[in-house]
């Protein structure tokens, strides 16, 4: 053998990539894109080379462009790249444009899969819907083992929000494609034991499928004084709203008819005159405007509706909150999975669910006592939990809420359960290497 010879058949292989597919990733504060990108750097930080392909357009609004191209440092000289798309986004305001740019997206992220080289496998989520139908092809098509993390369920929701019927052609195409992509996914992550159920009634997945929460949100700069608890009479965002002093029950995050405020809304507009409680509505998202419509329509000064804040500011907003709104809606257990639970259990802040029993978030608050259910529609049992929340001392709802901070540390940390995500999929993925 040559010399030239004898030195490329020592080279050693090229790494091979992991492709990591989503409608949303940061800096856009959409909580599926940040638990992405939390999977992203862990990947990148064991030493695996990793892809991401997202939209350029802002989820709640598409007016904001991020970079195309981005690499992000993850620490010890190791990376992953991001490469954003173009016409992939155009909101969610009009049916027809936010179809548009999930084609438009789908269309581009098919023709990235199939044209990549040294591929290992591909790991997408149900944003948008049917994501999974462009990686099943490339499975199809080139052998690439791929990965499914079910963040919500589609057609399940449209069809319990009663928005289609089960034998439109809509709802048929929606759950062919599911099947298909099922079928074909090395791993399939479910995120509580009622999705599960809802997947394994298309096939049976169970040697493949993964049932976890999504964890906490933590920042990977966080020193030790970030992660401190806020004190609440110096916490900016208490300060800039006013809150200081105040007994503040809020909800953070999506503001959707999957999630349901009426109940809470309809109560709280009896303490309209009650000047120690302060409602706050941080998010975005269709079901804002019943909240906007609530406060004019009833001249609420004690109720304020605030925009998504910025992912580095969110450790201050969701401190802010002395109780925390969890929404889920009838019939929605198995289809969607509200982790902004996880996130107020962690802030040791007490729970306070609106929605059906058993669910996962009934379950959590069963197991640790860490606060309070009521159905929707009752309005009266809503009220007097509100005022139950009065009468707690500081200390009280302080021992609640820890009680929920013990639960997390316990088996709920983002350590843990990203871990246990990412040694999973590196198993599913075997022609995965690291540099």
């Amino acid at each position: 053998m040559s010399v030239a010879g004898a030195a490329v058949a020592s080279r050693p292989p090229q790494q091979r990539r992991i492709l990591i597919v989503g409608h949303t990733f940061p800096p856009d504060p959409a909580s599926v894109g940040q638990h992405v990108a939390d999977v992203a750097r862990e990947l990148a930080r064991r030493g695996y080379e990793v892809l991401v392909i997202t939209s350029a357009s802002g989820y709640e609004d598409p007016s904001i462009r991020y970079p195309l191209r981005e690499t992000v440092d993850v620490g010890n000289g190791r990376s992953y790249r991001v490469r954003r798309l173009s016409f992939a986004g155009f909101g969610k305001k009009r049916i027809y444009l936010r179809v548009f740019g999930i084609a438009s997206f789908q269309l581009q992220v098919l023709f990235r899969l199939l044209s990549t080289g040294r591929v290992a496998g591909i790991f997408f989520s149900s944003s948008p819907p049917l994501a999974g139908v462009s990686a099943g092809i490339a499975n199809m098509l080139r052998g690439v083992p791929i990965a499914y993390w079910a963040m919500d369920l589609i057609p399940d929701e449209l069809l319990v929000m009663g928005k289609l019927s089960e034998t439109s052609p809509v709802a048929r195409i929606l759950e062919a494609g599911n099947r298909f992509f099922l079928r074909r996914s090395a791993l399939i992550v479910a995120l509580d034991r009622f999705m599960e159920q809802r997947l394994l009634r298309r096939g049976d997945f169970s040697s493949r499928m993964l049932v976890m929460p999504p964890w906490p949100h933590e920042s990977p700069h966080e020193s030790p004084e970030d992660s401190a608890p806020v004190d609440q009479a110096t916490n900016p965002f208490r300060v800039a709203h006013g809150l200081v002093g105040k007994r503040v029950i809020m909800y953070s995050g999506n503001h959707s008819p999957a999630n349901p405020l009426r109940t809470l809304l309809d109560a709280a507009v009896t303490f309209k005159d009650d000047d120690r409680l302060r409602f706050v509505f941080v998010g975005g998202g269709s079901g804002k405007k019943e909240v906007n419509d609530c406060i004019a329509a009833h001249g609420l000064t004690n109720m304020l509706s605030l925009p998504y804040q910025p992912i580095s500011e969110l450790r201050y907003s969701l401190s802010a909150g002395d109780v925390h709104v969890v929404s889920l809606g009838e019939r929605m257990a198995g289809v969607i999975h509200p982790c902004k639970v996880y996130g107020a259990m962690a802030l040791g802040r007490p729970i306070l669910y609106v929605g059906p029993a058993p669910s996962h978030i009934s379950d959590l608050l069963a197991a640790n006592g860490s606060g309070w259910h009521v159905a929707h529609g009752d309005v009266e049992g809503m009220r007097a939990k509100i005022a139950t929340i009065l009468s707690h001392t500081d200390a009280e709802l302080s021992s609640m809420g820890a009680a929920g901070a013990s639960a997390v540390r316990e088996g709920l940390t983002q350590e843990i359960l990203l871990n246990r995500l990412v040694d999973r999929l590196v198993q599913a993925f075997p022609l995965a290497t690291r540099s």
